[in-house]
């Protein structure tokens, strides 16, 4: 239990690969702050941690609101006292052809994905820096390294979340805080089984394993990088992809 008594706050975790690093972090240990603006699905995550015997507390807050994303700093802070992990998981998608994209596609990904994971960045510095102690992990994506055609706002949002990754390191890194960022490949998730079969043989033609990722495969890398034993680790990209970048 190398996370015990820790707390994790994991953004967008109400379901898909969200819920399963709040469950992987629960199971070493951590209690979780379950952020989602779906209330019934992050009450439904947070039963689940409870049956692992950890503590979870609910935030239905959205991370492109500063106010709400304070709230739930504070909240956190109130009920432990510390916030030893930031998992910035939350993230959407608005694809469309560059040529065609409209102005709130790309707002909208970019306001979520990137100015989201700033904003809940600079809410736990403080107190993590306070501390002298704390991993932050964004979830970036592939995507933001090599790019993607019909994802121009999708790329920009994940390649800004590594530089944003980078520089968060250099600057906390003095108090103890480390940040790093883990980039999935192609994951099975609800809306890659929606593809159409020539699609999925498309994108598993690219991958030397041969095989789709899973939300188990990203969430197993999260944990090592939450653990104490990654103390010399930060400012890295780590790409669970199969060999795709490769």
């Amino acid at each position: 239990m190398k996370l015990q008594d820790q707390i994790a706050i994991i953004t967008g975790s109400g379901g898909g690969i969200g819920r399963t690093i709040a469950l992987e972090l629960a199971q070493h240990g951590a209690s979780i702050v379950v952020n989602d603006i779906l209330e019934e699905a992050a009450n439904a995550v947070a039963a689940e941690v409870e049956e692992l015997g950890r503590e979870a507390l609910v935030s239905v807050a959205s991370v492109t609101d500063p106010e709400q994303v304070e709230a739930m700093v504070s909240e956190a802070l109130d009920k432990w006292g510390r916030i030893d992990i930031l998992v910035n998981n939350a993230g959407i998608t608005r694809d469309g052809l560059l040529v065609r994209m409209k102005d709130e596609q790309w707002d909208a990904v970019l306001d979520v994905n990137l100015k989201g994971a700033f904003i809940c960045t600079r809410a736990v510095a403080k107190p993590m820096m306070k501390a002298r102690y704390g991993r932050i992990i964004n979830i970036a994506s592939v995507a933001g390294v090599m790019g993607n055609p019909g994802q121009a706002n999708y790329a920009a949002s994940k390649g800004g979340l590594i530089a944003l990754t980078k520089t968060t390191a250099k600057e906390l890194a003095g108090r103890g805080v480390n940040c790093n960022a883990v980039a999935p490949g192609f994951i099975e998730t609800p809306m890659t089984e929606q593809l159409s079969e020539a699609v999925r043989e498309g994108w598993l033609s690219l991958i030397p394993l041969g095989r789709a990722g899973t939300a188990e495969d990203v969430a197993g890398v999260v944990a090592f990088l939450a653990h104490p034993e990654a103390s010399y680790i930060t400012g890295q990209v780590i790409s669970i992809d199969g060999g795709m970048l490769m």
